[in-house]
């Protein structure tokens, strides 16, 4: 062993010499803990705490019936970004990536997901529905896949021509695609579709992938969250709804959001920002956690004793200021 190392050692091993005093843990713990339980329960009472309504299909039918009709024909022609997101619901893309680090594609589909047999045809199906709408529904397992695809997308695009607005659409060969969509907004609008896509054979479920998917989709989620300032380029991610305060200890993943680079549109950055930032959290938590081992900056104590303006008092006394 070295003279330094020897030196160290013996150094770590004498006895404390310096000023002492009694430190009661267990007393100050309960107290601390009477404390902050007084202020929790004073604060829940006085204040409460955020009891928005959930969002519901049938409120999104009832309120926004021309989006979840658009919505509901996107997801019949596989033009929705749930339908086109890839791993892990489907192989339609690679998923986020990082340089040559795709993740998402590497893990493959965990969770299999067909937008249009998921979110539309599947919920139809589980309900009797009015004539029009069964016949639409046999006309369509019925066809080839080729033939529903082209059906769904010329839909799909001359509602978008129409700005959304059905009524507007141009005429054409669309199938049973536009019946699908208004039997979809009226199972919706009556609350059926909420307990049709929520019960799938299970009396407790916990799974609320594919209702989430069909509101992202649609845009009624994201516009609801913007309102309340819960959008990830208004620091949403640590909000809460209304005044109240919200999570500050997700500040840390939240602040790279903010940056244009990571929320504008078209951007490649911004197109994969969930993944860069994932991986700039990893190399930062890396540093943190390796501060000991890493030359320099494990020295920054030294170089700027802060710990001498904390402690003062026993610098002072102890004639090491």
């Amino acid at each position: 062993m070295s003279t330094k190392h020897e030196a160290k050692a013996d150094l770590d091993t004498r006895p404390w010499t310096g000023p002492t005093r009694h430190y009661d843990i267990l007393k100050e713990g309960a107290i601390a803990l009477v404390i902050v339980t007084v202020l929790t329960v004073g604060l829940a009472a006085l204040f409460s705490s955020p009891d928005d309504a959930q969002l519901t299909f049938k409120g999104w039918a009832q309120s926004s019936p021309d989006t979840m009709y658009t919505a509901a024909v996107s997801e019949l022609a596989g033009s929705s970004e749930s339908a086109g997101y890839g791993p892990p619901y489907n192989n339609n893309s690679d998923g986020l990536s990082v340089g040559p680090i795709a993740l998402q594609k590497w893990a493959g589909v965990t969770h299999p997901f067909d937008a249009a047999q998921d979110l539309v045809i599947a919920p139809l199906e589980s309900q009797q529905q009015p004539a029009d709408v069964a016949a639409a529904l046999a006309t369509w397992k019925a066809a080839t896949a080729d033939q529903q695809a082209a059906w769904a997308e010329a839909y799909d695009t001359a509602l978008a021509d129409a700005e959304g607005d059905a009524a507007k659409a141009a005429e054409g060969d669309y199938g049973p695609v536009p019946a699908l969509a208004t039997g979809l907004v009226a199972m919706g609008a009556s609350g059926a579709y909420d307990g049709a896509i929520l019960s799938r054979g299970s009396f407790f479920t916990t799974d609320y992938t594919k209702q989430l998917l069909f509101m992202g989709d649609g845009g009624y989620m994201e516009d609801k969250a913007v309102a309340a300032n819960l959008g990830g380029d208004t620091w949403g991610m640590m909000n809460e709804a209304g005044s109240w305060p919200g999570q500050s200890w997700l500040a840390f993943a939240s602040v790279w959001y903010q940056l244009p680079m990571f929320n504008t549109e078209g951007n490649v950055l911004t197109d994969n920002a969930d993944a860069i930032i994932f991986f700039i959290l990893v190399v930062l938590c890396l540093i943190m956690i390796l501060v000991p081992f890493i030359p320099g900056l494990r020295s920054l104590p030294r170089w700027i004793p802060l710990h001498r303006l904390v402690w003062k008092q026993y610098y002072k006394e102890n004639g090491r200021a």
